[in-house]
């Protein structure tokens, strides 16, 4: 049974950082496709990043602000998220799919498995 587990989202300043962890159990991180998507307060849910073997992949809108990365040893993905600002305000969420490389347009309709979410913040 596939369990994510997201932590690490709060109240942030504008330019401030935070990472956020996703924790996996019952997958092997080697085979499967891990993405970051978020969702705001009446908004479509939307793929920030992704990564898989050594593909990574964000969108325009974090892009050279958000780094995803991996701990294999703890069998857990970051999402480390730098200068961020209000339109970062969203929960978000980690997902994983063995069927979908890494590539850009994430879909949420080709993950198979989904954590709980964790809210992030960005006021003053």
């Amino acid at each position: 049974q596939v369990q994510l587990v997201e932590s690490g989202g709060g109240l942030v300043q504008p330019g401030g950082s935070l990472r956020l962890s996703c924790a996996a159990s019952g997958i092997a991180l080697d085979y499967h496709t891990i993405g970051w998507f978020r969702q705001a307060p009446g908004k479509e849910r939307e793929g920030v990043s992704c990564i898989r073997t050594s593909t990574t992949y964000y969108a325009d809108s974090v892009k050279g602000r958000f780094t995803i990365s991996r701990d294999f040893a703890k069998n857990t993905v970051y999402l480390q998220m730098d200068s961020l600002n209000p339109e970062d305000t969203a929960n978000y969420y980690c997902a994983s799919t063995w069927r979908r490389a890494c590539q850009p347009r994430l879909r949420t309709a080709d993950f198979t498995s989904w954590g709980q979410g964790t809210q992030v913040t960005v006021s003053s």
